[in-house]
């Protein structure tokens, strides 16, 4: 199984990024396997061929975009999206559950997420609703008072 975290494997025919349609700016390709893993009701949602994209832009409520023109709302995903939450208990590793508190209150966490995803025990790609590795989304450490 390859390293969800440093895949180089890619089709480099079609450009990765593409513009959100409510916000404008671009954002990473994903796949629809991820889509179908966390839309609400994915029994009823028909793939199109085209790609989709992950808008992780927290104040716009569109979450996956196609470049057909499907858009895909927070609501309409079965799953909380931590990178658009603001609260400490958004998960910023699907893999094993852990939330933004978690992280911050327990540095040793991290680490453990790297060893795992290191030995190929993660699912990046289907339980992260960006179909990436978590690991650029785990918080800064809270400054001291």
């Amino acid at each position: 199984m390859a390293d969800c975290c440093s895949s180089t494997d890619c089709d480099t025919s079609h450009p990765k990024k593409h513009r959100c349609p409510a916000n404008g700016k671009e954002y990473s390709e994903v796949s629809a396997r991820t889509v179908a893993h966390h839309i609400r009701d994915a029994w009823k949602w028909v793939g199109k061929t085209g790609r989709y994209f992950f808008c992780e832009d927290p104040a716009c409520d569109v979450v996956y975009f196609g470049d057909d023109g499907t858009i895909i709302l927070k609501s309409q995903l079965r799953t909380r999206v931590g990178v658009k939450e603001a609260s400490d208990d958004a998960l910023v590793c699907y893999c094993f559950g852990v939330t933004k508190a978690d992280a911050l209150n327990d540095p040793g966490i991290r680490n453990f997420v790297v060893t795992q995803t290191k030995l190929g025990i993660c699912s990046c790609e289907t339980s992260n609703p960006s179909g990436r590795c978590c690991l650029k989304d785990f918080p800064a450490k809270r400054k001291t008072e």
